[in-house]
């Protein structure tokens, strides 16, 4: 007698892929941009992230003005426990947590997680195969006894003075070094777990902000290096374009218009009808108008200045120009390209009400890494997850008085 058929299966049916770091735990010990960046990027990823507050939550639950989308921000695709570390009862569950992780991340001041047991150089005897991240200021040397901000590491690694105007020094308008060095702390845990794959070992990863604030102006460091010539700061900064600038135009509006090569000064100059400037034998090439910019940049401003910037928005897009309207970022929750490409994901905010926030900037297989888990509730797993370590409902209930004792 035959076996009986096995089920059919349709070739063209959607299996559902695992994320790349599916089954892979990490503890994280952080607060603020730097550290739940990194555990935000490996949640995206696929990774089980369990971010251990103390009792009365994290900091960034309640800040308000530039902080208050710090935690929707950074925390979607993690899991919440509420431990008090200062007590025996609150450090004993955190070490069986990390007991069951394969990395642990923390972003604390030096020497805090050392006072609490919870250090690499205390764990990586019992835990070999553990990834440690440590997210600070600076890696060890000189100043790593500093207190670093993203705005610290900024003045310090002539970041706000390549982005301010000559004498006014300017951070940047975003945490670029918070959210970089979270970036680079993640890749450096992507990297040990590869090499543990090798080894079997796990090891400590270190990321900092000064260091990402310094790999950030490396390009004007080796411009000094290949010309002999301090990098000016971007508002006064010799371009190395002809045309790349913001323009003032029609009804004060503004936009920015570029022409980086000589394709593209042939094509604006033919769209804008300045053939006498692309037969001028001064500006043949763009290094030719660079050299030309203080003459001829008055030029083009008084030749655009009529036209609207929509108008020079559609001119520009048609002939494949380099373009840009001045957008605020509150208007980028209504930009037609992140909503049709799925750019933008709803968003438990700290309140409980429903907004967008960008995902990932890649795809994988075609696809953005999405919201599996909204930002967690305070404590919001405790339970769950001490019940897969072993405690009862009597043990809970001690731990969680022992926390508000």
């Amino acid at each position: 007698m035959a076996a009986p058929a096995s089920p059919a299966v349709e070739e063209n049916e959607p299996k559902e892929t695992p994320l790349p770091y599916a089954g892979i735990r990490v503890v994280e010990f952080t607060h603020m941009v730097m550290g739940p960046t990194c555990g935000m990027l490996l949640g995206d990823l696929g990774a089980e992230v369990i971010k251990v507050e103390p009792p009365e939550g994290d900091n960034t639950r309640r800040l308000l003005g530039s902080g208050a989308g710090f935690f929707p921000t950074f925390n979607r695709n993690k899991k919440s426990i509420a431990l008090d570390l200062k007590t025996p009862e609150g450090a004993l569950a955190a070490l069986r947590l990390i007991a069951t992780a394969d990395i642990v991340s923390e972003n604390f001041k030096p020497g805090t997680m050392k006072k609490l047991g919870l250090d690499y150089e205390t764990l990586k005897d019992r835990h070999p195969r553990l990834v440690y991240v440590s997210h600070k200021g600076f890696l060890p040397g000189p100043y790593d006894h500093r207190t670093a901000l993203d705005e610290v590491v900024q003045m310090m690694g002539g970041l706000a003075y390549m982005t301010g105007r000559s004498g006014d020094p300017l951070r940047a308008g975003t945490s670029v070094n918070d959210i970089m060095g979270g970036m680079f702390g993640a890749i450096g845990a992507m990297a040990a777990l590869r090499q543990r794959g090798l080894t079997g070992r796990g090891m400590e990863v270190q990321s900092a902000l000064f260091e990402n604030n310094v790999f950030l102006v490396a390009q004007h460091m080796m411009q000094f290096a290949a010309t002999g010539q301090a990098a000016a700061p971007m508002p006064s900064r010799i371009s190395a374009w002809g045309v790349y600038d913001v323009f003032t135009v029609k009804d004060g509006e503004q936009v920015f218009l570029a022409a980086v090569s000589d394709r593209q000064w042939a094509v604006f100059c033919q769209a804008f009808g300045l053939g006498n400037l692309l037969a001028d034998p001064r500006l043949k090439t763009n290094n030719d108008r660079v050299r030309a910019r203080e003459w001829m940049m008055p030029m083009l401003r008084a030749h655009l200045a009529g036209r609207s910037a929509a108008d020079l928005s559609a001119v520009f897009e048609a002939n494949e120009l380099p373009f840009a309207p001045i957008v605020r970022p509150e208007q980028l929750f209504d930009d037609p390209h992140l909503n049709a490409t799925g750019g933008l994901a709803p968003v438990r905010m700290n309140d409980g009400h429903l907004s967008k926030v960008p995902l990932m900037p890649f795809t994988l297989g075609g696809r953005r890494p999405g919201i599996r888990l909204q930002p967690p509730l305070l404590g919001e797993h405790s339970r769950e997850l001490l019940l897969e370590l072993g405690y009862g409902d009597d043990a809970i209930a001690a731990l969680q008085r022992s926390h508000r004792s």
